[in-house]
């Protein structure tokens, strides 16, 4: 095997180690092997792209290539992990939508005497009573079914420009979805403890099971809320134009 050949071998298998992105790349034999093969393989860590190798050759610095590398490497690591953090906010908006969706607790109580028989009546507390719950299941059922969209289409959304229409949406959903949290935790409240300045007297202590079905759709929303935020901080940094720069 020539010296050329060995070199091209090395180079391709150096490649295919340090940089994924040249798993399927073959020099050129055209290429000018014995000219850019130093500064290359001294450089193969900070490789990415076939312009830094151009960039190598004009005898660019490779500090710059390794901060766009580097740069890269963690925008990949961020759209990585983003389904996986979609997908529990997913679950969590969806578990708070059903709970709260089927919250329903009756009670009976006597309300009077009549001679010597009661007379009882049963209050039912439904999550249809409280306009602040309804809004609250409206708000977490449609996050849910709008990150179960994104998870099943996305592999049709990698152009930049979907990405930030996602972005965007994801923006608008973690508005909605912490307004209907945060409104229906102020009702959860005033039923748990009333209000002595207004007379109105807490129900927790008669709908004990309403109430404690109430609290834990409201602790799984306030976790998808805290998830939604996390996804948009995610978005950001992988939409952000300095995971564009190709060492300038």
């Amino acid at each position: 095997m020539g010296e050329k050949e060995r070199l091209l071998g090395e180079l391709s298998a150096s490649l295919a180690y340090c940089c994924p992105g040249f798993g399927s790349w073959t020099p050129s034999p055209l290429y000018n092997l014995p000219k850019i093969s130093a500064p290359i393989i001294q450089n193969l860590p900070h490789i990415q792209s076939l312009d830094q190798l151009m960039d190598l050759e004009k005898g660019k610095k490779p500090s710059e290539q390794a901060a766009a590398c580097r740069i890269m490497q963690v925008k990949d690591k961020l759209i990585t992990l983003q389904p996986v953090v979609r997908a529990c906010v997913f679950l969590a908006t969806a578990v708070a939508a059903v709970i709260m969706g089927l919250n329903k607790q009756s009670y009976t109580t006597v309300v009077a005497i009549v001679g010597t028989r009661p007379v009882t009546q049963t209050f039912t507390a439904k999550f249809k009573d409280t306009p602040a719950f309804v809004f609250f299941v409206i708000a977490n059922a449609i996050a849910s079914g709008y990150n179960l969209m994104v998870l099943v289409t996305r592999r049709i959304l990698q152009r930049r420009a979907q990405s930030l229409s996602v972005h965007l949406l994801d923006m608008v959903i973690l508005t909605l979805l912490a307004t209907g949290s945060a409104t229906a935790a102020s009702m959860a409240q005033l039923g748990k403890n009333g209000n002595l300045h207004a007379r109105w007297n807490p129900i927790c202590d008669k709908f004990g099971s309403f109430c404690n079905h109430g609290g834990i759709a409201l602790v799984s929303s306030f976790i998808g809320v805290a998830l939604m935020l996390a996804l948009n901080l995610l978005s950001a940094a992988a939409n952000s134009p300095r995971s564009n720069v190709t060492g300038q």
